[in-house]
């Protein structure tokens, strides 16, 4: 193995830890969608935005389950799921004081680029938090970032959604509804979704997108980039949007996975590479990609 090939192999190496996450709070939305706070830590200290942990359900169940981080507070971590299956269910049933087994984080992050300070942040369903993780990254940055977040979701938000006070000229004004941690961070963010939600936008969230990109000049879109994460079709639209515009675009894919460190390569995907197509693994190589590399 060259020099670069075992950098390149041993570079999660020191980042990845195991510890004995403690239940803070556990707040169920409808939908079966559940936000959850967990003291840990060392996966606090070394989360980024887009990086995930991989957590232990329940003693009946061998299997991890990797979920977004949304939030990094003090010593916590915060993650939102919805329940697919028996794992998330009887990860739901657990009561705040009760251990649960974090591994993480793990993944590449996002990276903005400072010369493209208008930065676009599409986010569908459990694609929502990293999404979020990002804004408030964003936010304590010293750069002057302009974020706009546009969330989408069938289900209802899990978040009491308000009228924003932040102006939007580009679309109409009874298009309003926002998710008020963002609001109050003083980051403007749009809705979407196609169960009619009062105040979101009737379509997708890359309509809800291109509506925006439309009203920009070719100076603002040279200083844009598209940031996502949500199920493989959005982000396969969001991928065609960002091509349309000729924007940058980061994504981070979802995929089903074993263990979440690179050893098994289950959740391998088809990305270019200047040597030719390669398979990459979601979890260690990723999750976050370049949008123009991933063959969808």
């Amino acid at each position: 193995m060259n020099s670069a090939a075992q950098a390149h192999a041993q570079r999660n190496r020191g980042t990845i830890f195991v510890e004995n996450g403690e239940l803070i709070s556990v707040e169920e939305f409808p939908g079966k969608q559940f936000i959850m706070r967990v003291r840990a830590p060392k996966c606090a200290a070394a989360a980024k935005p887009g990086s995930f942990v991989h957590l232990t359900c329940d003693d009946r169940l061998l299997m991890r389950r990797p979920l977004s981080i949304m939030r990094v507070e003090d010593d916590c971590i915060e993650i939102l799921y919805k329940i697919v299956g028996n794992g998330l269910r009887w990860l739901s049933a657990k009561q705040p004081g009760q251990t649960i087994s974090v591994l993480g984080p793990i993944g590449q992050a996002f990276k903005p680029s400072s010369e493209r300070p208008n930065t676009l942040l599409i986010g569908g369903g459990v694609g929502i938090p990293p999404m979020v993780f990002l804004a408030d990254s964003l936010r304590q940055d010293t750069t002057s970032w302009n974020p706009l977040a546009i969330l989408g979701s069938e289900l209802p938000f899990p978040f009491a959604e308000r009228a924003s006070d932040i102006a939007a000229p580009w679309v109409d004004d009874q298009i309003c509804a926002t998710m008020p941690l963002l609001e109050d961070w003083g980051i403007a963010c749009r809705l979407a979704t196609l169960s009619g939600f009062d105040g979101c936008f009737n379509g997708y969230v890359t309509d809800l997108a291109d509506l925006w990109l439309s009203s920009l000049s070719n100076d603002e879109l040279q200083k844009t980039e598209l940031f996502s994460c949500g199920p493989t079709p959005m982000l396969k639209a969001v991928a065609a949007l960002a091509d349309k515009y000729n924007l940058p675009c980061q994504v981070s894919l979802e995929e089903f996975m074993a263990c979440a460190v690179g050893g098994c390569a289950g959740c391998a995907v088809r990305i270019r590479t200047p040597d030719g197509d390669a398979m990459q693994r979601v979890c260690v190589d990723g999750p976050v990609f370049d949008a123009a590399s991933v063959v969808w």
